[in-house]
Parts: structure tokens; C-alpha cells; sequence
């Protein structure tokens, strides 16, 4: 139990010693991804191979450097990032990364790199036919500026030991006994840091509004209800990184005098909430958590709660309804959350990435974080990089890179050599942009300028394959599905627009139904209740927007320009290419072919229902598809 500033101090120089004097580690990625390829029993057959070997090996580090010099530390570490190479293993002190790792590989990896030193070439990434031995080269990687998800890969992501051992909780110290809060208000609005929950408020502002509130009862609370499709970045930091999320609640709470702090985890995230709840119970048996915090007079507890994945329950009126134990409902605003929030009292609300954030800013200073990315737009944002692209997983890059750095960059160009053609940011609250936005600075002022918005940080990418009707109908069938039902304009509109667009992508599209969503948009955008309702139509709009020519195509042509609306098929036979052999006509499950043997045979567009059963039994490649 630490008792006091000196105690910390003296503990954290033990701990960086102890993991300094570790020359050899292995570090398993220990993230959803991996742990779902394996990962944990990758972990388990090292430690089983290692101790059949005679060689030492450590899973827990020690306060004496003397038990580390000459073993191996074995680490179940958070989200390397590169998901689709997973699962991961990390080799030190070379910096070695080995991808797409098998059991069967462990006794290569023991026999080979840790016992003879020799790097094992079948297990690295290679491109182009350029061996990647180092993490570090790899271009996905090099090409970041790995800030917030620093740690990640690189320690123990279930130990405070490490986590204080690379520098965890310095800040907290800092602003414990070097600052005052104003201070740290300060310190915190002059670095400009926005939410990363999506909507880009200034942090420091929402922090001075809590702090100045005269009621002795105050609140932060953690929003890590991520639900947009295909986002992962705040669970990749609850997993891999929880005490620098904690670490900054615990300075909100110093900075704006409160006591307590809540955590609204999504149930779908059973790993994050078990690595938040032992992040939790270390920090409170170390005594960083408690009563009289390093006995400083400062009293801070964090509470975890578990959402039951309603995606409303992002917007915070919603979210500290849910904590309270009442359904998840918006509310009419004003009053704010700063002034009535969780339980009525004013309350500090932000997203797991903005309080990462926060640990970096209080030790390197507001001018070091605005040195970072544009001056409205500082600091890094990791984005949740998907869909048709060549590297996918979690990226983290400066504020004001570009849409083409991203893509062509970090994420490697398009898969398969495919052409661009949109991406989708901001889930379903964002909107699309296309090829004329590649030099757009992905930053909160400049989206903002063209309709769009960083959102929590989720990118599909997405090639000429890909229908941007459907892709519409998608994210409002979503949206749709979300809806709390509280107001009428989100409730019954967004089912309206689904419905056009599910009949558009079905073929039965109607002269006026563009201008019926354009319509129905405007409205749900000018009356709904909450966030989601105002944003739910922009996916529509942005790819009305861009692509109004394949709406109308849906529509008056009754064909979809992508091929990827089953409906709107058109399955024909080249009379020039069929030799008669009616196997086709054998293998339709609805007789929609007919024709004499030896003569070109014809498919009956009303009976077919576009299987592709033909397509494939033909041998002479006469059927064909548009």
C-alpha cells in the first residue's frame, strides 16, 4: 500500500529497473482479435515449452531487479493494431514481430529465436517480396504516430507493475501535488484537446463548467459505449491500456473536485470489463484509489457499469439515464450534463480516448500536445480502419493527415489493386467521401466543412464492387433498429426512409423517391431529440449527394451500377457463346430456362431469381451477368 508521494516514487524507480533488466521479453497479443485466433493458447504452450527447456520465465514482474537478469518475461499484452496478421507475437529486445502465429509454431519460436537467437523469416511480414523482420518497419506501422495506443504491444496490459514501470500514474502524481485544480483546467484548455467521442467539444471548457458548479456532489464519468459498425478503438484501449484510461479520470476527478467516477462499458466487451475491474482492484490495493490518496486529502473510487448494447446509450443523457437504472432515454436539453447529469449533479462526461489522452497532456505540457496535428484539431485520433483495403486494424495518426495517407499510407492502397471509391466515416452518424476528398485533413473543422464528421473514428473503405444505395439502406437499417423510440421524427422517419431505400434496392424504386428521402431528412435532422436522430439521415444524404446517378440508375433503369444489388441483377445467355447443351436449363431450381438441345437457350427474366446456379454450371462461360 502506497501511503504517500515518496512511496510511488521510489516503487516506480524499482519497476522500471525489474522490467529495464528483463533482456528478453515475449509479448503475446492478448487483444479480441488474437485471443479469438488463439492467442491464449499460444501463451500457454510458450510458458509449457519454456519450463520443459529449463529456461526461466516470468509472467509477473517484481519490485527486485535481481529476479529478472537472467529470465524471460512471457506477457499477454493489449491490441498490437495489425488484426488481420494476428495473432501476434512480439520478440525483444530485437523488436521482431511474428504474424499469423499457430501453436505448432511455439517450439520453433522457443528452439530457435529465444534459445539460439536466430529470427524465424516465415513468420514475419512480408510484402512484395520484402521480409519486414522489426514491428517498426513495417509500413502499417511506421507510417503512425503511436501516442494513446503507445503501450499497447508493448507491456502487460493486466499489470500496474509494468504500467508504472514505463512511467503509468507520473501524471497522476503531478497533478496531485504540483497543481492546483484550476491548474490543470488550464493546463487541459490550453492544449486544446476535443472529445474523440465525435463531437469534438473542447475538454477544457466542459471541465472548468463542472468544476465551477457550486454543488458538493460531482461526477466523471467514462463513456465506453462503443457501438458504431466496425469501431473498436476504445475497446483496444480498455483492453490493452485501462490504467492510462483510469489515470486520466482520476486527474478529471483531482481537477474538477470530484469523488467518484463511473465507466459505461458495453456488455459485448467481456474482456475489456474484466481488464477495467483488475485495473481497478490494483489501483485500489496499491492505494491509488481510495481514500486519501497517497495522503494527499484527495478521495476517488471508479465504478464499472455494463450497457445492454443500445446504441442511444452513446448520447450522455441516455447513457447516465442507463447508470441510474432507468431505461435509456434522451432528454431535452438544456439543463447540461455540466450542470445536471448523473444523479442530477453536475457531471464530467467523456469518451475512453479523450481521458487517455489526458495522462500526456499533464506530463508533456498544452504546447508539446498543439504541436501535434493543426492548431483548432490537436493531438493523434485512432480510427478503426476497414473494409476493402489492403492493411485493416487499429491505426493511430496525427489530426490533419489526409484521407490518401491513410489509405494509400497506412492502410497499404486498395485490396487487390481494386479502385477507390468511397469511405465511410463517422459510422452511422457520419457520411461518405469519395476520390475528390482523398487531400481532406482528417481533423474535426475540416470534415465539418463538407458535411462530415471524425465521429469516434470508425473508416470503411469501400471499391467500385461496392453499391452505395445498399450502403445507405445498411446504416439506416441500423440507425432504424437503434432508435429509442422517444421521439416521433427519429422513431417513425428514419422507418420511412428505410423503407424507400429497401425498395430502391429491391427494384421497385419510384420517380420522387430521391426527393421523398431528401424530403424526410431535412425533417428527422430539424426535430429529432437526441444526436442520433439528427445524424441518422446522413449517410443518405452524403451518398445522394455523390452518387445520385446510382439512385437513379436503382430507380428509372432498374439497374444497379455496382452488380451488387442481387434484385437488380441481370442474368442473360450470349447466343453466340451457347452450344445447346441445356445443362443449364437442368440445374434452374425454377425452370426459368428454356430452349431446344443444339440451339442458343433463353432465360425468362420474370421466373428467374438471380441464384447464379447457370452462371456456374455453364461450361462454354455463355451466361453472363450485369
Amino acid at each position: 500500500m502506497l501511503t504517500c508521494r515518496e512511496d510511488i516514487i521510489k516503487e516506480r524507480k524499482a519497476y522500471a529497473e525489474s522490467f529495464a533488466s528483463q533482456k528478453r521479453k515475449i509479448l503475446v497479443c492478448a487483444g479480441t482479435g488474437c485471443i479469438a485466433g488463439g492467442s491464449f493458447d499460444i501463451h500457454a504452450e510458450l510458458k509449457r515449452l519454456m519450463a520443459e527447456n529449463g529456461l526461466p520465465c516470468t509472467v509477473e514482474l517484481s519490485d527486485d531487479p535481481h529476479e529478472h537478469e537472467e529470465s524471460i518475461g512471457l506477457k499477454k499484452s493489449g491490441c498490437h493494431g495489425f488484426c488481420e496478421m494476428g495473432p501476434l507475437v512480439r520478440i525483444e529486445p530485437e523488436g521482431w514481430l511474428y504474424t499469423k502465429v499457430k501453436v505448432g509454431d511455439c517450439k520453433e519460436i522457443i528452439e530457435r529465436t529465444i534459445m539460439k537467437g536466430e529470427h524465424i523469416e516465415r513468420l514475419a511480414y512480408q510484402k512484395g517480396g520484402v521480409v519486414r523482420k522489426k514491428q517498426d518497419d513495417i509500413p502499417f506501422y511506421k507510417k503512425q504516430t503511436r501516442l494513446v495506443l503507445k503501450h499497447c504491444g508493448h507491456i502487460d496490459a493486466t499489470s500496474i507493475k509494468e504500467y508504472i514501470a514505463v512511467g503509468g500514474y507520473t501524471a497522476f502524481e503531478k497533478a496531485l501535488f504540483d497543481m492546483s485544480p484550476e491548474g490543470i483546467v488550464k493546463t487541459i484548455s490550453d492544449s486544446n484537446l476535443r472529445g474523440r467521442g465525435g463531437g469534438g467539444f473542447p475538454t477544457g471548457k466542459k471541465w472548468s463548467q463542472v468544476a465551477r458548479q457550486k454543488s458538493p456532489v460531482k461526477y466523471i464519468v467514462c463513456n465506453g459505449d462503443e457501438g458504431d459498425p466496425g469501431a473498436f478503438m476504445d475497446r483496444s484501449i480498455m483492453e490493452g491500456d485501462p490504467h492510462r484510461m483510469l489515470e486520466g479520470m482520476m486527474i478529471a476527478g483531482r481537477a474538477c473536485g470530484a469523488k467518484e467516477g463511473y465507466i459505461y462499458v458495453r456488455a459485448e466487451y467481456p474482456m475489456a470489463v474484466e481488464r477495467l475491474r483488475n485495473a481497478i482492484a490494483q489501483a485500489e490495493e496499491m492505494g491509488l484509489l481510495g481514500d486519501n490518496i497517497l495522503g494527499s486529502g484527495f478521495d476517488f473510487r471508479i465504478h464499472i457499469n455494463k450497457g445492454a448494447g443500445a446504441f442511444v446509450c452513446g448520447e450522455g443523457s441516455a447513457l447516465t439515464a442507463s447508470i441510474e437504472g432507468k431505461r435509456g432515454f434522451p432528454r431535452v436539453k438544456p439543463p447540461r450534463t455540466v450542470e445536471h447529469g448523473l444523479f442530477n449533479e453536475p457531471t464530467v462526461l467523456n469518451n475512453v480516448e479523450t481521458f487517455a489522452n489526458v495522462p500526456l497532456i499533464i506530463m508533456n505540457g498544452a504546447d508539446w500536445y498543439k504541436s501535434i496535428g493543426p492548431e483548432n484539431s490537436p493531438g493523434t485520433k485512432a480510427f478503426a480502419l476497414t473494409g476493402n483495403i489492403e492493411n485493416t486494424g487499429l491505426i493511430e495518426v496525427p489530426m490533419g493527415t489526409t484521407l490518401e495517407e491513410v489509405i494509400y499510407g497506412v492502410g497499404g492502397g486498395m485490396r487487390g489493386g481494386a479502385e477507390f471509391k468511397a469511405v465511410q466515416i463517422g459510422g452511422p452518424s457520419g457520411a461518405c467521401l469519395t476520390k475528390d476528398h482523398l487531400n481532406i485533413p482528417l481533423d474535426f473543422d475540416s470534415l465539418k466543412k463538407i458535411g462530415a464528421m471524425v465521429g469516434s473514428g470508425g473508416l470503411v473503405v469501400m471499391d467500385s464492387k461496392t453499391c452505395m444505395v445498399e450502403v445507405a439502406r445498411f446504416f439506416m437499417s441500423f440507425t432504424q433498429n437503434e432508435s429509442c423510440g422517444k421521439c416521433v421524427p427519429c422513431r417513425e422517419g428514419t422507418k420511412r426512409m428505410l423503407e424507400v431505400l429497401e425498395r430502391i434496392v429491391a427494384g421497385n424504386g419510384e420517380d420522387g423517391d430521391i426527393e421523398l428521402l431528401e424530403d424526410l431528412a431535412d425533417t428527422i435532422s430539424a426535430a429529432a431529440l437526441c444526436g442520433l436522430g439528427k445524424t441518422a439521415p446522413n449517410p443518405v444524404m452524403s451518398t445522394i449527394q455523390y452518387f445520385r446517378n446510382e439512385y437513379e440508375a436503382h430507380i428509372y433503369d432498374k439497374r444497379c451500377p455496382a452488380g451488387a444489388c442481387s434484385k437488380l441483377k441481370r442474368i442473360y445467355i450470349d447466343p453466340e457463346l451457347c452450344k445447346g447443351c441445356s445443362r443449364c436449363a437442368k440445374g434452374c431450381p425454377v425452370g426459368a430456362i428454356s430452349g431446344q438441345v443444339k440451339t442458343p437457350f433463353v432465360i425468362d427474366e420474370k421466373k428467374c431469381i438471380k441464384c447464379g446456379a447457370c452462371v456456374s454450371t455453364c461450361a462454354f462461360h455463355a451466361i453472363k451477368e450485369d
